[in-house]
Parts: structure tokens; C-alpha cells; sequence
């Protein structure tokens, strides 16, 4: 052992107790790495940066634009929704169809690219569960590491070890060969997170970080539980055909129309309710009325019908519709003049749904009631206008939105054009036509041009933390070849495993496998070991596929640490995990795999075929 591959272990030993420690931060090792390794000259600068360049690293900086352009049209969410629907309230529900959702796209598509997109999606479902992130993440990347395993272009291991083969002279694997035992790890990784994710956390999300209140919190704090109605206008109504304002609802009845739900072409649309819509049979309205008695009366002289409303008031429509609170400052014009005079939605096109004075919520219609000093309005409408408020401070402060403008989509017109740059992005990469980092670039700069993006946004999107993680812990892989700490790993293996049986060096194969994409990637792992796997086998005079094989679904069990594969370290951030998480949940697994591999690959791939 040289004094080079010395300085390289040490090093490595103490990126890792760093992670174990979290401290410093995880991109700051790695940006230690970078400057560490070519100061002392066990490889040269160019060799340290060539990660920037990796086209894997600018995939994945890519695929978060495209995450951002589905979260910005809604697109995500809706994917959250269908989720949770299936689902129900059931949390265990929920990861199984997480998990062969994710697993089923990475079949077919990058792994790496799936789970990128599904974090917004997953990030969503927590929010609306409020259960805590690190339940789900971690479910996730195994989702996605486990894909790798389901088909041949799955993952670039596979790839990788099926041209090792035909290289050798040998036929290849067919496109399904990895899928039994790929479909045997996914039932057992579904049923292991099943009972792992007791160990990731808390069961409900922990209290907001910034402080900041729900639209559930608004709603019980105004005591507007049961104030929402959807109303539809049937045929023959007085308000068929007639503007909005020809009805005096308001001074009638008690009620004030937040919204109107219309179809449009093949789906239904929320409009905002000005004065001068003209309103249609069909429309649904979505009102605010505080009496049952004025309701009952307003449905009979109208002709509206009353329709279900999913939740309390309207949480159904919480992408569109929201929330915000309003101050009456000192000096306001506001002050003295009731809300109807105060005319908020001919000025803002909100609507005026509650009064909280003296910290106490006012119950009942609250249109009426002279406005004080330090009054608190809450208005309901449209997020854009809601967010329109903001940069009016003559008359009023707006407090702080509501948590779920998070979750609102500022581009769901162009929900259409993000899901075909996803499908033009898939197809690209399935096929083959261009290499994946360019189908990322191409679906990347046509979600700019459809406007699911903004450049802002794009950079914005980036998770930059991961890709220098990333990018910094590339050059051990450089290192440690060119040391020889491979080399030596290898003969080891040999030394340890003389005169074993098939499953013995099956065994091993898989532990120095696995062991080896510790620390460098599974694609450069798989390229190291291909080849010394078939050179077992043509030794022990058995068949070159089940050590092939072996190698293969080794290379993807990326499982113990948050940077043994970039499907691990993306969900690091939004999981809030540490090293540690990983070790407890990740090793475990990775020894139930190796026990299926040990018994399943023999039985698949005869080791005295030819």
C-alpha cells in the first residue's frame, strides 16, 4: 500500500465521519475534496472539475427545471391528488402506490429524472397530509434505486454489464432479464419501508418553520366552517343571462359570491365575479353566507341547486381560490366606513368574509360594521389578486399568506404544453434518439418557450447543494484507481474467497460490489467489476450470467449512504435527513438483497450454463 492511497483512504475515512457528524455542511466537504485531492497531487485539477461537465450532473440540473416547470402548471399536484385519492387517508396506502409508481417510470426512464420530479409531488402530498417529509423521501429514492433492477435500460449499470458480456463474445441480456428479481425486490423494499419509515421520523409534520398559518387555521379561527356553498344556476333562473350585479344577493340574502365555476370547452374553469359578468345556467357559484334560513330562501327564489362541497368551505379549489388578512394600519382611510363602503371587491376583487377585533373573531355577517384601528380583514379570491394586495400600503397591511399560496400554480394554463415536453423528454430517452442530457436540454428550453418556466425560476430550481455534493465526491472515484485501492480491493476478494463454493463468491462478488459504489458512482463501479466478474467465472469454469447479474443489481443498491448515488442525495435536503438515516435504513435492505440475490440468481442463471 502506497503513501498516496494512504492519503486518499484517510481522506475518504474523514468525508465520512463528516457526514456521520453533519458538520460542516455536506457541500462544504465536498467542496473540501475538490481542493484537498489536487493539492496534494494524487490527480490533477482538470481531473478534480471534470464532474462540472459530467453529462449525469447536468441531467440532473436539468431534470430540476423540469420539476419546476410541472409544480409551476399544477401538474405535480395533480399527480398528488390522484395519489391521494386512491389512497384515502391511509399513509401506508400511499408509500405502496408511491413506490410502484416511481419504480414502474424508472423502468423505462432515468431513475435520477423520476425522483426529481416526483419530490415537488411528494413535498405536495406532505403538506396536504401534514405528515412529515422524511416519511416519504427516503421511500422514494428507494423506489427509484430499486427501478434500476426492473428492466435493461433502466440504469446505466445494466447497460453497462450487458456490452461487458457481448464484448466477451457472449449474447447480451434481453430487455426483461433483470425483471423477476427486480420485481421480487420491489415487493420486499415495499414491505420493508413499510415498517422502516417508524424510523424517519415523526407520523405528523412538525409545526411550521416560518410561523406561518394554513387555510385550515383561517377557516376554523373565523368560525367559517360551514359558511361555503356551491350553488348551481339551473335553467330558468333570474340570474341566467343577467350580469351579476341586476341580483342584489348581498343586501338580500347575506351573501357574497367568491367565485364562479364555469365549463369551458372540456373542463371547468373558476372565474372571478365581477359586477358585470353575465352569468349562465350551468355556472356554479361559490358563495359565503352565514344563515341557513337566507340560503334556503335564496335557492327557492333563484332556482339554484345546492352541490357537494368536498371539505370545509373551499378547500377543493385551494389552487385557485385562497386566503390572506388584512391590517387597518393607524391614519387608513378605512377607518369608519363599513365593508360594503370600504368597496373591496369593486377596488381589489376580493371578497370580505371575516373581522377579527381585539384578537376575537366577529361572528355572523360582519358587512355592516365600521371598521376600527387595528381591525384584521380576511378577504377570500383569487390567489393573484390576493398577491396583487401586497404592493397596496396606503390603507391597509397585508400580514403574511397563508402556507398553501406555496402549492399555488402560476402557470396552470400551460399544464398541457409541461406534460408534452415531459412525454417529448421520455420518448427521447427510451428511444435513444439523443443522449439523455440533451433530451433534458431540449425539454428544458421548450418548457421556457411554453411558458410553464421563467429563467428565474429555472435557476431558482436548481438544488445546487446536491449537485456540488455531487460533483465534489466524483474525484475518489479517479483517485482510488489510480492509487490502486480497486485493485487491492479485488485482490482481496480473491485471497478470502479461494476454494468457495458458487454462492460464496456470488456473495462476495455482491459485498465488494456494493461496497465499492460506497464511494464511487454505480456506473464506474459496474465498469470495474464487469469484467473481473467474468473473469471469476471463466476460472471456475461457470457461467459468465449469474456474476454478470450479480454485479448489476450490486451496482444499484446505492441504499446506505446519501452519496453513493445522486437518487440519495436529492431527497437529502427536502427528507431533512442525516448520514446517519441512511446507515440504519439502507444497510439492512442492502442485506436482504444480497440473501435474494444469493438464492434467486443461481436458480435464474444456472451456473454451470455455458
Amino acid at each position: 500500500m502506497n503513501g498516496e492511497l494512504i492519503w486518499v483512504l484517510v481522506l475518504l475515512a474523514g468525508c465520512v465521519a463528516m457526514f456521520v457528524a453533519n458538520r460542516p455542511r455536506a457541500d462544504v466537504v465536498a467542496l473540501l475534496v475538490l481542493i484537498l485531492l489536487p493539492l496534494s497531487g494524487v490527480i490533477t485539477v482538470p481531473e478534480a472539475l471534470a464532474g462540472f461537465s459530467d453529462p449525469n450532473v447536468l441531467l440532473i440540473a436539468a431534470l430540476f427545471v423540469i420539476g419546476a416547470g410541472l409544480v409551476r402548471t399544477g401538474v405535480s399536484h395533480h399527480v398528488g391528488d390522484w395519489l391521494i385519492r386512491k389512497a384515502g387517508k391511509s399513509e401506508k396506502r400511499l408509500l405502496v402506490l408511491l413506490m410502484l409508481s416511481v419504480s414502474a417510470l424508472g423502468a423505462f426512464m432515468s431513475s435520477t429524472g423520476v425522483v426529481a420530479v416526483f419530490i415537488p409531488v411528494v413535498l405536495s402530498i406532505t403538506r396536504h397530509l401534514r405528515i412529515s417529509p422524511s416519511r416519504l423521501m427516503m421511500p422514494l429514492s428507494f423506489a427509484g434505486l430499486i427501478s434500476g433492477m426492473l428492466t435493461l435500460v433502466a440504469t446505466a449499470p445494466n447497460m453497462v454489464v450487458d456490452s461487458t458480456l457481448k464484448h466477451a463474445g457472449r449474447p447480451g441480456f434481453s430487455f426483461f432479464s433483470f425483471t423477476p428479481i427486480g420485481l421480487v425486490v420491489l415487493a420486499m423494499g415495499i414491505g420493508y419501508m413499510l415498517v422502516a419509515r417508524r424510523w424517519l421520523g415523526g407520523k405528523t409534520e412538525a409545526t411550521q418553520k416560518t410561523g406561518r398559518r394554513g387555510l385550515t387555521h383561517l377557516i376554523q379561527e373565523y368560525h367559517l366552517e360551514t359558511h361555503g356553498r356551491r350553488l348551481r344556476i339551473l335553467p330558468g333562473s333570474p340570474l341566467d343571462g343577467h350580469q351579476l350585479k341586476a341580483v342584489s344577493m348581498r343586501a338580500d340574502y347575506g351573501c357574497n359570491v367568491v367565485a364562479v365555476d364555469r365549463k369551458t370547452g372540456f373542463r371547468r374553469q373558476l372565474f372571478n365575479p365581477g359586477a358585470n359578468m353575465v352569468l349562465q345556467a350551468g355556472d356554479i357559484l361559490l358563495v359565503d353566507v352565514s344563515a341557513a334560513e337566507a340560503l334556503e330562501k335564496m335557492e327557492a327564489d333563484l332556482k339554484l341547486q345546492s352541490q357537494p362541497l368536498s371539505g370545509h368551505y373551499f378547500m377543493q379549489h385551494s389552487r385557485e381560490v385562497g386566503m390572506a388578512e388584512v391590517l387597518v394600519p393607524p391614519e387608513s382611510a378605512l377607518i369608519g366606513k363599513s365593508i360594503i363602503q370600504a368597496t373591496f371587491r369593486r377596488k381589489y376583487g376580493l371578497t370580505v368574509v371575516g373581522l377579527r377585533r381585539s384578537g376575537k373573531a366577529l361572528q355572523g355577517s360582519v358587512l355592516d360594521e365600521k371598521l376600527k384601528l387595528g381591525d384584521v380583514i380576511l378577504v377570500v379570491g383569487p390567489w393573484t389578486s390576493i398577491r396583487k394586495l401586497q404592493s397596496q400600503v396606503q390603507d391597509f397591511i397585508v400580514l403574511s399568506l397563508p402556507a398553501d399560496v406555496e402549492e399555488v400554480a402560476p402557470a396552470a394554463s400551460q399544464a398541457f404544453y409541461a406534460v408534452l415536453c415531459l412525454a417529448i423528454m421520455v420518448t427521447l430517452m427510451v428511444t435513444g434518439l439523443v443522449p439523455n442530457v440533451l433530451a433534458a436540454f431540449i425539454a428544458c428550453l421548450l418548457m421556457g418557450a411554453f411558458g410553464c418556466v421563467t429563467m428565474d425560476t429555472a435557476y431558482k430550481s436548481i438544488h445546487w447543494q446536491s449537485l456540488v455534493l455531487i460533483v465534489g465526491m466524483m474525484p475518489f472515484a479517479r483517485a482510488l484507481e489510480i492509487t490502486g485501492g480497486v485493485d487491492l480491493a479485488v485482490q482481496g476478494l480473491s485471497q478470502l474467497t479461494g476454494g468457495a463454493g458458487p454462492r460464496v463468491l456470488i456473495g462476495s462478488l455482491f459485498v465488494l460490489t456494493a461496497g465499492i459504489g460506497l464511494f464511487i458512482s454505480n456506473t464506474a463501479t459496474a465498469v470495474l467489476m464487469a469484467p473481473i466478474a467474468l473473469s471469476m467465472a471463466s476460472h471456475l469454469g461457470l457461467s459468465p450470467y449469474p456474476f454478470a447479474m450479480t454485479v448489476a443489481i450490486a451496482a444499484s443498491c446505492s441504499f446506505m449512504t446519501p452519496v453513493s448515488s445522486p437518487v440519495n442525495t436529492l431527497v437529502l435536503g427536502p427528507g431533512q435527513y442525516r448520514f446517519g438515516d441512511f446507515v440504519k435504513v439502507g444497510v439492512p435492505f442492502t442485506l436482504l438483497v444480497l440473501l435474494v440475490t444469493v438464492l434467486l440468481v443461481p436458480l435464474l442463471f444456472p451456473l454451470k450454463g455455458s
